[in-house]
Parts: C-alpha cells; sequence; structure tokens
C-alpha cells in the first residue's frame, strides 16, 4: 500500500516505518525534524521535510495519492501545551485537520491515530481505565487529542473514511529523545549511564503505565488490517511507580546514584494504567514485553549509542 507516515523520524514513527517498509508498502515520511531526526529514517522510505500546516502538503498528497496515514506528528509536551494552547491547538487540531482534507480530496482510504491514554481520561475513577472510562483531559494536549478522534468519527460518518484511534499509555525504548520528548525512562537511563543525579518528582509514588515501543508497533501493524473503526487502549495494564521505574534503571544502568527526590509538580496525574482488553480481543493484539525485558533493551540502545 502507498502509506505516509507523519512524524516518521521520531521515537515511535520510524519504529513504524521500519515495520511497515519490511512488509514491503510503499512508505513516505512529512517531518519537520523537531523532534526526530534524520538518523531514524528507513533508507527505503521517502522523507518530506516539512511541517504538518505547510501548504505544500496538499499539493503532496495530490501528487502521491497516499492510500493510509499514520497520524503521528504532534506537540506532545503537556507542559508547553499547558503554557502555550494556541501554538498546542494549531499543530494537534488544525495541522491534523489540514491533513485529513487533503486526503479527503486525494484518495485517503484510512487513517490510523496516535492519541494518548492518560491524557484524555485524566486522573482515574477506576483502574485499569477501559476506552468507556469518562474522558477528562487536564491539559490542553490531551483536549486536542480528544478533538482529533471526534474529528475522524465526523470524517468517517460523512466522508466513509476508514479510522482506528490507539490511547498509548507511556511509552518507551530505543530512540525516545531524552530531551524533546521528555520520557521518564529516556532521561533517567540517560543521566544514570553518566552517573548523573536524577530527580524523582515529589514522594515517587505516582504511577504510570509502561508499554513498550515494539509492542506499540503491533499494535499499529494490527489496526492496518482491522476494517472497521475505533478506539483502542495500548497499554499492559500495570502500574510502576516512579521508585520502582528508577531502581530497575540504577541496576542495569550499574549506577551508584542514591535516590532523590523534588517537589512535585502541580497538577501531575497521580495514577495512570489503561485496559487492553478490547484490543486484545478485536485486533487479536498482546503485549510481548514486560519491564524488565524492554528496559534492557533499551539501556542497551542508549549504550550503544553513547559509545558510538
Amino acid at each position: 500500500m502507498n502509506i505516509l507516515v507523519t512524524g516518521g523520524a521520531g521515537f515511535i514513527g520510524s519504529h513504524i516505518v521500519d515495520a511497515l517498509v519490511l512488509q514491503g508498502h510503499q512508505v513516505s515520511i512529512i517531518d519537520d525534524l523537531s523532534g526526530g531526526f534524520e538518523r531514524n529514517v528507513n533508507t527505503s522510505a521517502n522523507l518530506y521535510k516539512m511541517d504538518i500546516c505547510d501548504p505544500r502538503v496538499d499539493q503532496l498528497w495530490k501528487e502521491q495519492q497516499f492510500e493510509v496515514m499514520y497520524h503521528l506528528a504532534a506537540q506532545m509536551d503537556v507542559r508547553k501545551s499547558v503554557a502555550n494552547p494556541v501554538y498546542d491547538a494549531n499543530i494537534n487540531v488544525l495541522g491534523f485537520l489540514s491533513l485529513l482534507e487533503a486526503g479527503r480530496k486525494n484518495g485517503l482510504k484510512k487513517v490510523i491515530f496516535s492519541s494518548t491514554g492518560g491524557a484524555i481520561y485524566g486522573e482515574p475513577d477506576e483502574v485499569p481505565q477501559t476506552e468507556k472510562h469518562v474522558n477528562r483531559p487536564d491539559s490542553p494536549y490531551g483536549i486536542t487529542k480528544l478533538i482529533g478522534e471526534h474529528y475522524l468519527r465526523f470524517y468517517g460518518n460523512t466522508y466513509g473514511l476508514q479510522w482506528i484511534a490507539l490511547r498509548y499509555a507511556n511509552v518507551y525504548g530505543p530512540r525516545q529523545n531524552a530531551h524533546g520528548e521528555a520520557g521518564v525512562v529516556a532521561i533517567f537511563t540517560e543521566r544514570l549511564l553518566r552517573n548523573e543525579q536524577c530527580l524523582i518528582n515529589g514522594d515517587g509514588l505516582q504511577t504510570r503505565d509502561f508499554v513498550y515501543v515494539k509492542d506499540v508497533v503491533d499494535a499499529n501493524l494490527k489496526a492496518l488490517l482491522y476494517d472497521k473503526n475505533g478506539i483502542f487502549n495500548v497499554g499492559t495494564g500495570i502500574e510502576t511507580n516512579m521508585i520502582t521505574l528508577f531502581r530497575h534503571l540504577r541496576s542495569l544502568t550499574g549506577s551508584n546514584q542514591e535516590e532523590k527526590h523534588a517537589e512535585a509538580k502541580p497538577g501531575e496525574q497521580k495514577r495512570s494504567v489503561i485496559g487492553t482488553s478490547l484490543i486484545e480481543e478485536s485486533l487479536v493484539w498482546n503485549r510481548k514485553y514486560d519491564l524488565k525485558v524492554g528496559l534492557a533493551e533499551t539501556v542497551g540502545w542508549f549504550k550503544s549509542r553513547m559509545n558510538s
């Protein structure tokens, strides 16, 4: 198939591109390299260096006639979205809407949308949070992702566009940017390998659902084959607190850094863990990596990158 991956030079997007190329698809990437890197780009994919809000996107779609779009390009920093919600909405709402319009006019058949679990659901009423949990986003970032899902539903109902929204838990793994994407696994790993101090916010008992990037890629591949529309969580259903995460990574890196705590971040979510029974039943997806295995592979990648 002729597939467009927005944000395909980034952490998750580049892994999806690799998997699609391996399956024999014709893959193109739109990425302005603000959060991704050219070194991540598969040599068999076509890279178009542009912002998703660029007017040239219309012409590109007319020329290429993409059938499927994996949409990962986004302003994904929750704190930046709070500081500048207009900028956040310009990219995550208007940029996405421009892509949908260009695709609608030029042969787009299906969209696989990278959404968010924790940031859409907010603080849980019950755990794990399923797709039926009330949507209560506490940040502009979470709001824009929910808006994106509503636009997909509109395009599906009005124009017959097939769509799937995948609500990710906290994704981690090789190629995660410790500086641009603010992933705690990447930040802690890089600091510990340099034997630098890590700071755990607050008491460290806040929990997250950490899902390995290879399992996320598998969910995206299963979504391509699914012939219905829907919203699916992609996570593990397991809560891990920040102290436990730090201790795992300290052991794997061989660091001797002590456990240090900083002031709690205002408004930080206390618990986040999402249920995956719907995607397991509907897409026949099951995670293959537990946290210790995924962290070991991630630390190994960071080690090799730092030594190269």
